[in-house]
C-alpha cells in the first residue's frame, strides 16, 4: 500500500488535531474523509481540511472502498462500537485513549482486530515524543544500570467540566490525565503492575463536596511492579498555573529526568530581583510533535506490516489500572491486580 487513505470519526478539539497532521504532516498517508454527528462541527472542520468526503454516520464512512484506517476520536463510551465495526469492515484502527470503557470491551476489540488481520494502535502520543523515545533508549542501553523507581505525574490547568465531577463518568484524574503516566510506568519498567495504593481529595472545588462527596481533584499512586521495581505517579486537575507533565528514571547507576514546567528556555531577569518564565499552558503545545511521530507510526504500521508502538494490549492494561487506581481510592486500600 503506497498511500493510506484516512477517515477522521470525530471532528472536536482533540480530533481535530489528528486531522490536521494527517491533512500536510504525515508522509504515505491522505485524509479524505470525515465522520461527525453534530453538522456544526463538520462543516466547520470541512471548512478547514476539505478533504473529499463527509459523512454523519460512521457506518456509512465504513462502506466507502477507498478508505483504509480510520482515527476514531469520539466520546469513550462509542470507541467499542466504532472499532467493531470498523474491524468487521476491514479498516485499520488508531483509537484515542482510553481504548474502551473496561476490560472486557478492550477484549473484543483486539479480538476483531486480530481475527480480521488489521492494525490497531492507542493513541499514547508520549511514547512518540523525542525526549520520551531518547530516554527509552537510555534505560535500555543499561546506561544508569537496572531501574528502580519510575515517577511520572501529570498536572492540567483546566476547570472540569460538570460531568467530570460525576467520577462514575470520568474516572477524576487517575483517568483524565494519569492514564499516560501509567502508560509511561508500563513503558519505561518493561513491566505490569502487581499492586496500588491511591489517596486523594477536593482541594480546588469545596462547592461541589455537597452533591459529588467522592470526586477528586488531586491524587497521589504509589505501585509495586512484577518485576521488582517501584512507580510513583501523582496527578491533578485545575492547577491553574500551567499544564504540568514530568518524569524521573531512577537507576542503580543514574537517573534520567523528563519534562520541565517552563513553555520555552526564556527567563527574564529583573532589576528588582525577579527571574520569571513563561509556563507551559497546553498538552496541545507540548506533544505538538509527539502527535505527528505517532501518526507517522500508525501509517508505517500498515504500510510495512509491522507491530504498533502501541498496542490493543497496551490500551487494555491501561483502561485496568485507572480500574484498579480508581478502586483503592474508594476502598482507601491497597488493591493487587490478577
Amino acid at each position: 500500500m503506497s498511500t493510506v487513505n484516512i477517515c477522521l470519526i470525530g471532528t472536536g478539539r482533540a480530533g481535530m488535531i489528528h486531522g490536521r497532521n494527517y491533512a500536510s504532516r504525515v508522509s504515505n498517508a491522505r485524509l479524505i474523509a470525515l465522520c461527525d454527528p453534530y453538522d456544526e462541527s463538520l462543516k466547520a472542520a470541512h471548512d478547514e481540511l476539505n478533504v473529499k468526503y463527509l459523512y454523519t454516520d460512521y457506518k456509512e464512512a465504513l462502506e466507502n472502498p477507498e478508505i483504509d484506517a480510520v482515527i476514531i476520536v469520539t466520546p469513550t463510551v462509542s470507541h467499542k462500537e466504532i472499532a467493531l465495526a470498523a474491524a468487521n469492515a476491514k479498516k485499520h484502527i488508531f483509537c484515542e485513549k482510553p481504548l474502551a470503557m473496561n476490560e472486557a470491551e478492550c477484549d473484543e476489540i483486539i479480538e476483531a482486530a486480530n481475527n480480521n488481520n488489521i492494525k490497531l494502535q492507542v493513541g499514547f502520543m508520549r511514547r512518540f515524543d523525542e525526549n520520551f523515545q531518547q530516554a527509552k533508549d537510555i534505560v535500555d542501553s543499561g546506561e544508569i544500570g537496572d531501574v528502580v523507581l519510575v515517577k511520572s505525574l501529570t498536572r492540567g490547568p483546566s476547570e472540569p467540566k460538570p460531568w467530570m465531577f460525576d467520577i462514575l463518568k470520568s474516572n477524576g484524574p487517575i483517568g483524565e490525565v494519569n492514564s499516560h503516566d501509567l502508560d509511561t510506568l508500563r513503558w519505561f519498567t518493561g513491566s505490569e503492575v502487581e499492586s496500588i495504593y491511591s489517596i486523594g481529595g477536593n482541594f480546588r472545588s469545596p462547592e461541589v463536596k455537597e452533591q459529588y462527596p467522592d470526586y477528586y481533584d488531586t491524587v497521589s499512586m504509589n505501585l509495586t511492579l512484577k518485576n521488582g521495581m517501584i512507580g510513583a505517579i501523582d496527578g491533578a486537575q485545575y492547577v491553574q498555573y500551567g499544564y504540568d507533565a514530568r518524569v524521573e528514571i531512577l537507576g542503580t547507576h543514574g537517573n534520567i529526568t523528563l519534562g520541565q514546567q517552563n513553555k520555552h528556555s526564556v527567563v527574564t531577569a529583573t532589576k528588582e530581583g525577579k527571574l520569571t518564565s513563561q509556563s507551559m499552558h497546553s498538552w496541545t503545545y507540548l506533544f505538538r510533535e509527539a502527535y505527528v511521530n505517532e501518526a507517522i507510526g500508525f501509517v508505517n504500521a500498515i504500510r510495512n506490516n509491522t507491530k504498533p508502538l502501541v498496542t490493543g494490549e497496551d490500551g487494555k492494561q491501561a483502561v485496568k489500572l485507572v480500574r484498579l487506581g480508581l478502586e483503592s481510592l474508594m476502598k482507601r486500600e491497597i488493591v493487587y491486580s490478577h
